[in-house]
């Protein structure tokens, strides 16, 4: 390893060292991404920033990490079923980048998230499933013309949920 013989070169070490750190503090990252547009559906946030999730009562917010957020919500009714439990994924520091998708949950019945998937097939909603041969890991919902569509998952790993994400 190189090492400097005199005070000159010492200097000259240390000024570069000194400008390369101003270099990399001036080189921040990219200031957070604008949070998606508003949107609700069935009188649930489905995009939006973190006052917009405040508003809809998703109050009981935790900073995961520096750029994660998740905002909580319990007895949430979609489509005449539940309560479930809510949740909305928030990007960016303190949220700043906002969420693209809600998730519902059941935390003591798996199969309580399939009823959503019944009233939205009731309702003419088309359906298909991830996976091989029509069988899969989750029931897809869609609607010509609705703003969202519904990811169910079907498979006993973890908490099945219900997932509204905007089209």
């Amino acid at each position: 390893m190189w090492a400097p013989t005199n005070n000159r070169h010492r200097r000259a070490l240390h000024a570069g060292v000194a400008v390369a750190a101003l270099l990399i503090a001036g080189c921040s990252a990219d200031p957070p991404a604008p949070p998606p547009p508003s949107l609700a559906y069935a009188g649930l946030p489905v995009s939006g920033s973190l006052a917009d999730a405040r508003r809809a009562g998703f109050d009981n917010c935790l900073e995961i990490d520096g750029g994660h957020v998740r905002c909580r919500r319990s007895g949430v009714m979609l489509l005449g079923e539940g309560p479930y439990e809510a949740a909305l994924d928030l990007t960016g520091g303190g949220g700043a980048s906002g969420f693209r998708q809600i998730t519902l949950w059941h935390d003591r019945d798996q199969s309580a998230v399939l009823k959503v998937g019944e009233a939205l097939k009731k309702k003419g909603w088309a359906f298909s499933y991830t996976g091989e041969g029509g069988r899969g890991d989750q029931m897809i919902l869609t609607q010509k013309g609705a703003p969202v569509h519904f990811s169910i998952d079907l498979s006993y790993w973890g908490k099945r949920r219900v997932r509204i994400l905007p089209e």
